[in-house]
C-alpha cells in the first residue's frame, strides 16, 4: 500500500478542489492549477479533504497513486502560499536585471543571456544584481524555470563563478600545482 497516496489532503480556507471527468482542479488565491488524472485513480472531494484511490493493485497503479496525490497536495499548496526558487550569482561583474517578465544576465559569454519566462511566474532580482528569485503558483515550472536560468553558466568547480541555486554546494577542485 502506498503510504503517501493514503494520506488525505486537508483544503485550508479560501481553496475550492473540484474534479471533473479525468481532471482535478485547484482554485485559490494564486491562481488556478489542473492535475490529469491517469485510468484506474480516482480522486474524492469530501467536505474539506481531498482522498485519491486506486482501482486495483498492480504495479502502475501503486506508483501512480503516491505521484497523483503528491501533485494535487503540490496544486492545493501552490494556490495558497506559491513556491519561489532563489538563484546566486558569483562572479566579477556577474549581474542581473529585469524588465517585465524578461530577464537579461551578463555571466562573462561573448553577449548577454536574454530569458522570458512563461505566464504565471514572476521574476526578482535584488538591489546588486546577484539573487534572482523565481516564483509562482505551478511547483513545477518554477523549477523548471530555475533550472532553465541555471543552466546558462552554471557554477564551475574552480573557483565557483556561475549560477548557482541559493544553499547549493559547489564541490571546489584544487587548480594546477605550480613545479
Amino acid at each position: 500500500m502506498s503510504r503517501i497516496g493514503q494520506k488525505p489532503i486537508d483544503i485550508p480556507a479560501g481553496v475550492e478542489v473540484r474534479v471533473d471527468g479525468r481532471v482535478a482542479f485547484a482554485k485559490g488565491a494564486k491562481g488556478e492549477l489542473k492535475v490529469d488524472l491517469p485510468e484506474g485513480i480516482d480522486v474524492s472531494v469530501e467536505g474539506s479533504q481531498v482522498t485519491v484511490t486506486r482501482s486495483s493493485d498492480h504495479r502502475e497503479q501503486k506508483s501512480l497513486h503516491g505521484l497523483i496525490r503528491s501533485l494535487i497536495a503540490n496544486a492545493v499548496e501552490g494556490v495558497t502560499k506559491g513556491f519561489e526558487k532563489q538563484l546566486e550569482i558569483n562572479g566579477v561583474g556577474f549581474r542581473a536585471s529585469v524588465q517585465g517578465q524578461t530577464l537579461n544576465m551578463s555571466v562573462g559569454l561573448s553577449s548577454p543571456v536574454i530569458y522570458t519566462v512563461k505566464d504565471g511566474l514572476s521574476l526578482a532580482v535584488n538591489d546588486s544584481g546577484t539573487v534572482i528569485t523565481v516564483s509562482g503558483a505551478d511547483k513545477q515550472m518554477v523549477g523548471d524555470a530555475a533550472a532553465r536560468i541555471r543552466g546558462f553558466r552554471p557554477a564551475e568547480p574552480y573557483k565557483g563563478k556561475g549560477v548557482q541555486y541559493k544553499g547549493e554546494r559547489i564541490r571546489r577542485k584544487v587548480g594546477k600545482t605550480v613545479a
